[in-house]
């Protein structure tokens, strides 16, 4: 029965079998049910081997059911982490704008990119575990403007698949109304590699959210935050934020580089004050 499951499996392959999402998805299972036929109590290499590449299947099947834009969107978000990544990667060339010694060792570099601009990255230590941040940021974004006074609204406009998202965010009003109220749209792109979780982003454009009256429509990216367990205390997370953001309109470089560095240094201590809330509350609850 198992050569005959994965011909079926093989035979999806061809043009004219591509589209039958039926076919597609009868023969899926059929592989499953007949693999853990075969596996018994304890399951060979050979046979988790074969359950791995069946997962690279399903995986395809999924990539394969996207439509044309879904697929861009995708495409986007994941240029957007592997060219954060690139940029985080390369230690030359970063000067402080801020650093916090003596408080919590919070520090902002920044640097000019010849083809982005100038770029800032932030670098904390937080106590809380990489899990619990990333269920925050990612799986809560929407509430971030309950904590972050810089932030206004988040709004999910489009989930595709496990790992990208289309958002609208709405700034909230910086001191004095320096800066005026921007909006942006954005894919994102949140991922899981071993212990380390990425959340990356950049600026698209959604039928959904066309430019709203009364805001400036800014752009962003690349961006990304980077969180991983502490190599000296795996219950702390080791957060970096690169920053890079377009704001549009007549608003002289002194005052962006001060906006923009000032708010990665806010975000991680209304981002702390949040976190050791949470805390209390579940302290409280057990």
């Amino acid at each position: 029965m198992l050569p005959a499951t994965f011909k079926l499996c093989a035979g999806i392959s061809y043009r004219h079998t591509r589209n039958m999402t039926g076919l597609r998805k009868n023969a899926m299972i059929a592989i499953h049910q007949e693999l853990n036929k075969l596996s018994g109590p304890g399951p060979s290499a050979w046979i988790n081997h074969i359950r791995r590449r069946s997962s690279l299947l399903s995986s395809w099947i999924a990539e394969e059911t996207y439509s044309e834009a879904e697929q861009c969107y995708v495409q986007q978000g994941q240029e957007a982490l592997q060219k954060s990544i690139s940029i985080l990667s390369d230690q030359d060339g970063w000067q402080t704008e801020i650093e916090n010694v003596r408080a919590n060792g919070d520090k902002v570099m920044s640097k000019v990119l010849p083809d982005i601009g100038k770029v800032f990255k932030l670098e904390v230590m937080l106590e809380q575990k990489t899990d619990y941040l990333y269920e925050e940021l990612v799986d809560n974004m929407e509430r971030m403007g309950e904590w972050n006074p810089n932030v206004k609204q988040v709004k999910v406009l489009q989930k595709i698949g496990q790992d990208t998202m289309i958002t609208h965010e709405v700034s909230g009003e910086t001191p004095g109304n320096v800066v005026g109220p921007r909006d942006f749209v954005s894919v994102r792109c949140a991922k899981r590699r071993g212990s380390t979780c990425f959340l990356a982003g950049m600026s698209t454009q959604h039928p959904g959210m066309p430019e709203q009256k009364g805001f400036v429509r800014a752009e962003n990216g690349p961006t990304c935050i980077v969180m991983r367990p502490s190599g000296e205390d795996p219950n702390k997370t080791k957060f970096t934020w690169l920053l890079s953001l377009d704001l549009k309109g007549w608003i002289p470089k002194t005052v962006i580089n001060r906006v923009l560095s000032q708010t990665q240094v806010d975000f991680a201590n209304h981002l702390r004050h949040r976190m050791a809330s949470n805390g209390g509350v579940e302290a409280a609850i057990a």
